[in-house]
């Protein structure tokens, strides 16, 4: 019932918004993918991840490389999927007794190494310019069925925001069944108590390394999405500070929440241009206006950490909990 509540939102959304705002939720769409995954990892399996945007160039530039050869995007998403799993079970593998900041380290040396990679071979991939990619065009059947729903003409930013909503609602309802079963009691188990976990027979080895191959399939989607949305697989686009960005995310929406994993991503897509357009109409130059975005996100991690020290859905369930109490 929910996915099926998010497709009609989705739908409502995307016809009743102009293509800015549909590119916008496409870029809420690639990000909230790559948290969601983040937060099995992190949120409910407690392993500390700086390599995520390295994950998502694998994604992004395995769709590249199959949309030049003329290969089904679906068919390229699902690629981009499995190269990043395979990276994931290598890393996850090489990573898995590593804790804490050791994990993180080896993480940041992925995130910092792979992308430079593109450089490397940029005979295939395009070097520091990148590799240009040819978004996919709406199938004639995507665009008459919206247009008999809503009568608006799809757009190629329209398009690809819906590729990306389909995508993370498919996403988030696998993420939430996972996390539900077996599997999150699991995850939960080994992250809360790590003696009593194994002696509860659970192996924490190749239990860490799903939850690390899990979370880069979802990085390797996310990939994915961003470069049909940007046309681009570039190292400048999958720095360091994407994977702080997806990480700080998942901080600021909740640990261990997929709904705060989305809503941490809507924070960092939706804030930088709010602030700047406060910033422009209070009389501040765009350069001004722009240096803003930063300040105000940094200010509002900064209330976030001190207010809810569990994330916004950890203050909504806390405060959800003593109105119950009452």
């Amino acid at each position: 019932m929910l996915a099926l509540a998010g497709l009609i939102a989705t739908v409502l959304v995307l016809e009743l918004t102009g293509p800015y705002q549909n590119s916008q939720f496409a870029t809420l769409a690639y990000y909230a993918i790559a948290a969601a995954g983040l937060t099995v990892l992190t949120g409910l399996n407690g392993q500390i991840s700086l390599g995520h945007g390295a994950l998502m160039a694998v994604g992004g530039y395995t769709t590249g490389l199959l949309l030049a050869v003329g290969a089904p995007f679906p068919l390229a998403m699902l690629a981009s999927a499995a190269s990043a799993g395979v990276v994931g079970l290598v890393v996850g593998a090489a990573a898995a007794r590593l804790h804490g900041p050791y994990l993180a380290g080896a993480t940041l040396a992925l995130a910092v190494a792979l992308p430079g990679l593109a450089i490397y071979f940029d005979g295939v991939l395009g070097g520091e310019q990148g590799m240009r990619i040819d978004a996919p065009r709406a199938p004639e059947w995507f665009s008459d069925a919206i247009y008999f729903l809503s009568a608006n003409d799809t757009s190629s930013a329209k398009w690809l925001a819906y590729v990306g909503a389909l995508t993370l609602i498919v996403v988030l309802v696998l993420l939430a069944n996972l996390a539900a079963g077996r599997f999150g009691r699991v995850w939960r188990a080994a992250r809360d108590h790590e003696a009593a976990a194994e002696l509860a027979g659970i192996r924490l080895g190749p239990v860490r390394v799903l939850a690390f191959v899990i979370s880069a399939v979802c990085a390797g989607l996310a990939g994915a999405v961003l470069a049909m949305v940007v046309r681009l697989a570039a190292p400048s686009g999958f720095t360091i500070v994407l994977s702080l960005s997806l990480l700080t995310a998942v901080v600021v929406g909740g640990l261990g929440s997929l709904t705060g994993a989305v809503l941490g991503s809507a924070l960092l897509v939706f804030l930088p241009p709010l602030v700047t357009n406060l910033g422009t109409g209070a009389g501040l130059s765009d350069v001004q206006a722009a240096q803003l975005a930063p300040f105000a996100y940094g200010a509002v991690l900064i209330t976030v950490m001190l207010l809810a020290p569990r994330g916004a859905m950890g203050y909504v369930r806390r405060f959800t909990g003593r109105r119950k109490t009452r």
